[in-house]
């Protein structure tokens, strides 16, 4: 319990506050025009405000690239033209 009153109350940053306020207001329209699809939206986004959330449970992270080497390799080009035809 204390884990879950703990991420709600602390961490608040900027990305976080902004999700909430998108949230709030996409949860009015929805009620304005009493729409389900946009209300189950809204409460996917308020849930990642609240449990501050991205993608997934770990964020959306992507795995770093591998280096190849340091090797240089030279390719070459080679114009090709085409004719023009009437």
């Amino acid at each position: 319990m204390e884990t879950i009153k703990n991420t709600l109350l602390t961490n608040w940053n900027f990305m976080r506050w902004l999700r909430f306020a998108i949230a709030l207001i996409i949860a009015y329209q929805a009620f304005e025009i009493q729409s389900g699809l946009m209300a189950l939206i809204s409460a996917l986004i308020l849930f990642q405000a609240l449990s501050n959330t991205g993608c997934g449970a770990s964020g959306c992270y992507v795995k770093p690239f591998k280096t190849i080497s340091d090797k240089i390799v030279h390719i070459e080009f080679e114009e090709v033209k085409t004719e023009k035809r009437l």
